[in-house]
């Protein structure tokens, strides 16, 4: 062992100890910083030689590398946490908006729509209420139901441009990463460690997990590749994009995610992305659809009732609200070619039409059975529509009953006219299709995107038919009183519940589905906290660990320093006794 090899080990020492004071004041430097793992210096004794024998004496010390603090599995582990917070936040707030939407714990909600509408009804039966305020009743719930669709319809849009802002960002991540793979790649091409690099693409990801689930997988200096679910989106230094695809499905835009290369349809489950795909409509479609229905059913039982009922004047002229092109009308109402029946979310079936035609002048009358053929079978005995009835055929059938004229208008509705000296009323209607057609109708339309009052009976309220035929005899409030029995009556339309009933169980049902998603979000905030902390305990920096590594390194520079400085004395002393 010479002083030159002493010399050597204050050098390494030196060295040693200046990178260790380096890495530690970077360490502080970065506290605060978002994304940063804490930095270690890995130091290893230089092996010695044996220049005496038997003796072996190190050389000093060297730099093995300098590196990151981070355990990938609990990366890993605090990504998809991330991912499922983030999703469990989103559905969370979408119920919240749509329970709020609803405001069933106030007094200006569906259901108190629906139960003074019923309410008046039976008020106009006990003649208490006048048909008016009927008519404006119903103008006022058929109102309420548009309007709250319309705020449903807003929310949902929300959502979509939430979706498509997140695909954006999304997108633009991946490209980030791709970048930084590409970047790690060439700085590491010397074997050193890309430190910063590296924490930058962990903190790409990180967000990426905010917006959805990621799989990664690291290939070393090769990159890393991001999958999600089973697709690969990222591959070394090549993005393959994501895009959002709108389709409209049965009337109804659908939205997912895929990549722009090769078109692949993603499965996103979880992230921000995740959350607001599965909420869209797991909470917002699913109560538009069950508030159209709701409100078709309510448009074609109502009308059932009012279609049948008459006052005492009877009618002079009826025109149905559904209008049919000159191809549909000889379609059986059955048909599924015939659109303007098939798109309705009610069908009229087999059963008779009664219609009752009164002489004016004698009051005699004349009772006539139209039959309805939906049975779905033709004359052959066979299955199929081509002898059911169709709407020509009911006009074809009323226009043959004598005293009253029916005939198609120039823009497709059915229309019924007495002749002079005639009125006529339908007193029947097993088949249900004059409510389907919307002849004599209270409500037109066929959703709550577009239920109203008959134009007809807004401008002129004595128009209201409340008067129906029983056992024989006409009753002036017999169809009022239907129809305000029609609040609790069960419905096969409604899965056999009352209107009432069964949208209070709608409204029970987003709120236990709001309840239980507020308490997913809570704990996946429990368990992503958890991680955090883990994480932090790992990776993070400690100001107190890093003043102290700091105060060891500079004992070890002044340590080396002092070494190379008695080395120095020595060789003085040997230099002046030569």
């Amino acid at each position: 062992m010479s002083l030159t090899a002493a010399l050597n080990i204050g050098r390494t020492g030196l060295t040693a100890s200046q990178i260790g004071i380096q890495v530690a004041g970077n360490n502080m430097a970065n506290a605060s910083t978002v994304g940063y793992s804490r930095q270690t210096v890995g130091l290893a004794p230089i092996p010695g030689d044996r220049s005496l024998p038997g003796v072996s004496i190190g050389r000093g010390v060297y730099v093995t590398d300098v590196r990151r603090q981070v355990d990938a599995a609990l990366q890993s582990r605090l990504w998809d946490a991330s991912a499922s917070h983030r999703a469990s936040n989103a559905q969370a707030d979408i119920l919240a908006q749509v329970e709020a939407s609803l405001g069933e714990l106030g007094d200006n909600d569906l259901s108190s729509a629906l139960s003074s509408f019923f309410s008046t009804w039976s008020e106009r039966a006990n003649q208490t209420k006048s048909s008016a305020v009927v008519v404006q009743q119903g103008d006022q719930l058929a109102q309420f139901m548009q309007r709250l669709r319309s705020d449903l319809v807003d929310q949902q849009r929300q959502i979509d441009d939430q979706i498509s802002g997140g695909v954006i960002r999304s997108n633009e991540l991946l490209s980030t990463i791709a970048d930084l793979n590409r970047a790690v790649a060439e700085a590491e091409v010397s074997g050193a460690i890309a430190n910063t690099l590296r924490d930058q693409r962990d903190q790409a990801i990180s967000e990426l997990a905010e917006l959805m689930d990621v799989t990664v997988i690291d290939q070393g200096q090769q990159g890393v590749d991001v999958l999600v679910g089973s697709t690969p989106v990222v591959l070394g230094a090549q993005n393959r994009g994501l895009q959002l695809k709108r389709e409209t499905i049965n009337g109804k835009v659908q939205v997912s995610v895929a990549t722009v290369q090769g078109g692949a349809e993603l499965t996103v489950r979880s992230g921000l992305v995740g959350g607001l795909l599965t909420g869209r409509p797991e909470a917002v479609e699913k109560t538009i659809d069950t508030l159209d229905r709701l409100a078709g059913q309510l448009i074609f039982e109502v009308n059932k009732i009012h279609s049948t009922s008459f006052t005492t004047k009877r009618l002079t002229s009826t025109t149905s609200e559904r209008a049919f092109t000159a191809a549909e009308r000889t379609l059986a109402l059955n048909d599924p070619a015939n659109t303007p029946m098939a798109e309705l979310p009610f069908t009229p079936k087999h059963g008779t039409i009664e219609v009752v035609v009164r002489e004016t002048a004698t009051g005699a009358t004349r009772t006539i059975r139209l039959p309805v053929d939906l049975d779905g079978v033709t004359n052959a005995g066979l299955p199929g529509t081509a002898d059911d009835t169709s709407a020509q055929d009911i006009v074809d059938g009323l226009d043959a009953i004598s005293g009253i004229t029916a005939t198609f208008t120039p823009d497709g509705k059915l229309k019924v006219t007495a002749q002079d000296g005639f009125d006529f009323a339908f007193t029947s209607d097993t088949s249900g299709a004059l409510a389907a057609l919307g002849v004599n109708a209270y409500f037109k339309g066929d959703s709550a995107a577009n239920i109203a009052v008959r134009d007809e009976l807004v401008t002129d309220p004595t128009k209201l038919n409340t008067g129906q035929m029983v056992n024989g005899a006409y009753v002036e409030n017999a169809g009022a009183l239907a129809l305000a029995s029609l609040q609790s009556q069960t419905l096969t339309g409604l899965d056999g519940r009352s209107p009432t009933s069964f949208w209070q169980d709608t409204v029970s049902a987003v709120g236990s589905q709001a309840s239980a998603s507020n308490s997913t979000a809570i704990a996946s905030g429990i368990v992503r906290e958890s991680l955090e902390s883990q994480r932090a305990a790992m990776s993070g920096v400690s100001i107190d660990e890093e003043s102290v590594n700091l105060l060891n390194f500079q004992r070890q520079y002044q340590a080396s320093a002092r070494l190379i400085t008695v080395v120095d004395e020595l060789t003085q002393t040997l230099m002046a006794l030569v």
